[in-house]
This record gives C-alpha cells, structure tokens and sequence, in this order.
C-alpha cells in the first residue's frame, strides 16, 4: 500500500521551511494553536489532489508564508526574487517510474508528488509593473498552479497517484464539505471508466423519465414543457449521496457523523483499499467520551492505510501510541517527534487513566506534585513567593502519582521541557529522592523534597512554616484531633480550608521555595 514517508513545505501558510517522516500506519499531530497542524492536512490534500481548482479556491494569498511576502516587500523586489510555495511527498513506492525521478528539493532519486506554486513566466512585464509601484501591493493574482511527478510528469485529479480522504470535523455540518467528502468517496472506490458509465446511465434515466412521466403533461403546455436539469451542477456526483440504515449521514448529529464517516472510511478501504491516507482533523469534536473510545479502538485495529490526525486531545494521542506523535509548537518550525520513548513509558500512557499529557508536552515550565493538597495550594504558594500568578509566568501545575514521576520526567528530557518534581520523601531523603532518580534528572529536570527525613510528607512541612495558622484553623468545630493529625488525616480538605481562609497567609515549605525559584532561572 501506497504511503507518505515526509512531507516538505518551503513558504506554505506559517511554514517558511519545513519536514516532517510518517509512519506507515498511524500518526498523531498535537500542538497548541496556530502551531500549524491543520496547515499541513491542507497541504497533503491539496497536494494529492492534483486539482488547481482548489488552491484557486483556498487563494494563494491564503497559503502562501507572510513572513516570505513581508521580506519580498521589504527587499530588493524584482520577479526573481518573488517567493514560491513547493509541497512535496516523498512515497513509499520505488518502482513507479511515473512518481520516480529527482524533481525535488534534495534533487535525490526517488518517488514522489510536488506541487509548485510560483509567479507565471508568461507575465513577466505585468507583474514587473506591479511590484514597481512602491504601493505594498503583491501580485497574488499571477501565480499559477502545478503539479507534477517526481519524474516530471504532471498529474491531476483525473489520474492521481495518493488517494486521500479528509475529515474535518469543525466542517461536520457544511453542505460543500459533506458533498465533497460523499463525490471523494465515490472517486475513490469507484473507477473512473464506471464513473463515467454510471454517469451516462443516470442522464439516460433523466431523459427517459421526462419522456415517460411527463410528455402527458408537457402536451398541454404549449410552447413550454417541463424538463428534468442537466449538467454538472445535476450529474450523478452532485445527486449521490450516502446513507446508514436508509437515513442520509448529513441528517445524523455531528458526532454521528464524524463517527460514521471515519468507520465507512476504515471499513471500506479494509475490503477495496481505494484510500492511501485518511486525515482526520480533531475528530474528538463532538464525541462522546464513550464514542471516542470507539473511534480510537477502530482506528488502532486499521492496518490497511496509513492515518494521520490533528487532535487536541490527550485520550486520542495517548491511546494511539505517544512514540507515532508529532509534537508542533508555534514558536518553532522544527517537529519533535517521541519514537525514542521507551516502550514501557507509551505502554504506561497508553493504558494509565485519563492523564495531563498534551498539557505537559505542550508546556515550557511544569511543576509536578504528588498529590491533591500540593495541587490545591501550589498556587496560592507560587504567588506568595513571586507576587505573580503561574500563567502569568507561564508555568503549570500537573498532579501525578508519585510512582508516574518518572514516565513524565522521560517525556521532560526528551522535549526539554524544564521541570521541577515535588515530592515528600516519604522517611528516606537518599533512596526516595536521589537514587531513585539518578537516571533521570538532567538540566532541565530537578527533584526537590524536605532534606529532614522527619519532615516525611508535605503536612508535615507546611504545618511547620505555618503552625499558628494550621493550630487555629484546625482546633475549632468539633475537631477531636490535634491540628497536624487531622491534616494528615484530611489531606485534601485541610488544604481547601486554608485555600479558602488563609491562601494570602501561608509561607511555602523551603523546598517549595527552592522549586519555585529554579523553574523560574
């Protein structure tokens, strides 16, 4: 099966360069807003599209890098120096000699599919004459399209060598996106010869049902007489439509139809193989959480084509397999990619309950606690210590068990993230705290517990700094207990009371100090 081994973006939408390799069977796309993930589902579908019709539509002052436009404006202009867009992708057949060849950007012999999208040489003086004028105007309107093979060859939608099937969720209940999910189903499973041969039979059906049903009609009409449209705005593709026990998808809700329309996807292409790459856009917008766990479980049983999905969501890329994620951050162009993570660590992730796991690849700074009481009071601590509030430093908090510290201290190495662990140290500062992470602290990564091993958990520490409060707080309304055996006892409802009464009083423990201090360095 036909699959994308890297795709290649020089000047498209945020990108001015850049690469990514796919695997052959899933992938995960995850990244904070405008970091460029639907960008490059749009690039793979136009790309394979092979259709100038829609990049017209889409606009090339749409797709085309503004920070390429910005310095072309800003430069020396002249036609040779106006930016062009180039998407390629390098496929997983060798033996094509239609997709082989060295028209790429390595110059490499390969396979492959490469749209350009570049000023037309036809029109050197007209646009000569507009990017003389000193007005910032761009000629956006005389780039043209192109599409061709590895090999030279140019290719478009009539015969195109990467099937691909879009489904974009935030789209679930546009018309135009219905009807051309429905026409590149239909394509895809259907060639091209019986296309056209179901499409002749249908106008034949039209043209014979005006002459069966409504010649009677027509005879008392004059010189008028009802007819049924043709064309291609009423062909066989505008009227087709599909159904789910006789109800048409576009009538189901948008969760259904997301649903539907990625298991007919996978479904079909298990018994035809019409499809080469499903993109799926944030299809956890609007599931169920019972119905993404269905989806997920169609996806990870599909071996027939390769899936590449945009997601926001941490049950999708933890459920698939953290080690086939691509991470994107929008301040940088360069993919981070997780296939070095051990198999162990996905498997945790993978099988762990619902988890913090896109905050915390998607953050600069976390501090990891161990509990509900570090989590619920952190927050008054952190702003304590630095008079800010942690967005406001861009720091986040994430509560895991203690014994999941060190899956998230891997992803930390290997994402660089900086990241401070808070532990108790549970009577035993030297096994607990630095032996047990010998081999994963690093620079960015730093474990900070109470060094006193009679301080063994975080009540006891913050009882210490904060005695007179915790006394009072907690000798009143029928207490029976004395103030740090009740907290030891009622971890997370001591620190909702002192959240509650006492959140601008209260001095951190010295290893919280040391912690806020350092994820701040």
């Amino acid at each position: 099966m036909r699959y994308i081994k890297k795709i290649k973006l020089l000047n498209f939408k945020r990108f001015k360069e850049f690469e990514v390799e796919f695997d052959s069977t899933i992938n995960t796309i995850i990244g904070d807003n405008e970091a460029g993930k639907s960008s490059i589902l749009q690039a793979i579908e136009l790309l394979s599209s092979g259709s100038r019709n829609k990049v017209e539509t889409a606009g090339v002052e749409s797709i085309l890098n503004k920070d390429s436009i910005i310095e072309f404006l800003a430069g020396d202009k002249s036609f040779e120096k106006l930016p062009e867009i180039h998407v390629e992708a390098y496929l997983s057949d060798e033996t094509n000699p239609d997709l082989f060849g060295k028209h790429n950007s390595e110059n490499i012999s390969a396979c492959g599919l490469h749209m350009i999208c570049q000023p037309n040489e036809d029109l050197v003086h007209e646009i000569n004459q507009v990017i003389a004028l000193d007005d910032g105007n761009f000629p956006f309107e005389f780039y043209i399209v192109k599409f061709i093979t590895f090999s030279g060859e140019a290719y478009s939608g009539y015969r195109r060598f990467l099937k691909c099937l879009t489904i974009d969720s935030s789209k679930i209940n546009s018309d135009y996106a219905n009807n051309e999910y429905i026409r590149t189903v239909y394509n895809s499973t259907v060639e091209h010869a019986d296309r056209i041969s179901l499409s002749n039979e249908y106008r034949l059906q039209k043209i014979q049902f005006k002459e069966n049903s409504l010649t009677k009609i027509n005879e008392g009409l004059g010189n008028y007489e009802l007819a049924i449209r043709s064309g291609s705005k009423f062909n066989l593709e505008a009227d087709i439509t599909l159904t789910q026990d006789d109800i048409p998808i576009d009538a189901r809700g948008q969760g259904q139809q997301c649903f539907i329309k990625t298991e007919f996807a996978l479904n079909r292409n298990a018994e035809k193989q019409a499809i080469n790459t499903l993109l799926l856009e944030e299809p956890e917008n609007h599931l169920s959480h019972s119905n993404m766990k269905r989806l997920i479980s169609k996806i990870s049983e599909s071996h027939q084509n390769q899936i590449i999905i945009a997601t926001h969501s941490s049950l999708i890329s933890t459920r698939l397999d953290l080690r086939k994620s691509i991470l994107l951050n929008s301040s940088c162009d360069e993919p981070l990619k997780l296939g070095g993570l051990s198999p162990s660590t996905a498997k945790f992730f993978m099988k762990a309950p619902d988890n913090n796991i896109l905050e915390f690849i998607l953050s600069k700074k976390v501090m990891l606690v161990e509990g509900d009481a570090e989590y619920m009071l952190i927050d008054a601590l952190y702003k304590k210590e630095t008079g800010n509030a942690l967005e406001e430093d861009d720091v986040h908090v994430i509560s895991v068990g203690g014994t999941s510290f060190k899956r998230y201290m891997e992803l930390a190495k290997t994402l660089k993230i900086r990241t401070a662990v808070i532990r108790d140290n549970d009577k035993d500062y030297q096994a607990k705290c630095v032996d047990n992470y010998t081999d994963y602290v690093a620079d960015n990564i730093k474990v900070f517990s109470d060094t006193n091993n009679n301080n063994y958990t975080f009540e006891v520490c913050l009882y210490g700094k904060n005695k007179d409060i915790c006394d009072n707080l907690f000798s009143a309304g029928g207490i029976q207990k004395s103030p740090l055996e009740f907290m030891l006892d009622n971890k997370a409802e001591s620190a909702l009371r002192l959240v509650d009464n006492h959140s601008e009083d209260l001095d951190a423990p010295k290893y919280i100090q040391q912690a806020i201090q350092w994820i701040n360095e």
